[in-house]
C-alpha cells in the first residue's frame, strides 16, 4: 500500500508560480511512476507530467516548457514546480503513485490552483 499527499496549492495571478509537493509513505520501493492530473469540475481528469523510477520525464503538451516535475528521494516527494501561468491552468491537481508488480494506482485528495488576477 502507498499513500500519496499533495500540498502547495493556492491562489496565484497570471504569470505566477506555484510548487506542488506529493509526498509519498508505505511501500516506496513498489512505486514504478510518480506524476500529477489536474481536473476541472464538468471534464476529464488531464495527465500533466510524470517521473518514472529509471528517471524519464513525461509532461503534457500544454505545460512543456512552464512546468517542471522533479524527486527528493530521500524525502520520498515529487514536486511540480508551475511556472508562468495560466487561468486555464486552474484547477485541481491530483499526485498519483503506480506501483509494480501490482499495477495499482493511488491517488491523493488533490490540491487547489487557482489562477487568477
Amino acid at each position: 500500500q502507498v499513500r500519496v499527499v499533495e500540498s502547495g496549492g493556492g491562489l496565484v495571478q497570471p504569470g505566477g508560480s506555484l510548487r506542488l509537493s506529493c509526498a509519498a509513505s508505505g511501500s516506496i520501493s513498489s512505486i514504478a511512476v510518480m506524476g500529477w492530473y489536474r481536473q476541472v469540475p464538468g471534464k476529464q481528469r488531464e495527465f500533466v507530467a510524470n517521473i518514472i523510477s529509471g528517471g524519464t520525464i513525461n509532461y503534457a503538451d500544454s505545460v512543456k516548457g512552464r512546468f517542471a516535475i522533479s524527486r527528493d528521494n530521500a524525502k520520498n516527494t515529487v514536486y511540480l514546480q508551475t511556472d508562468s501561468l495560466k487561468p486555464e491552468d486552474t484547477a485541481v491537481y491530483y499526485c498519483y503513485a503506480n506501483t509494480r508488480p501490482d499495477g495499482r494506482q493511488y491517488w491523493g485528495q488533490g490540491t487547489q490552483v487557482t489562477v487568477s488576477s
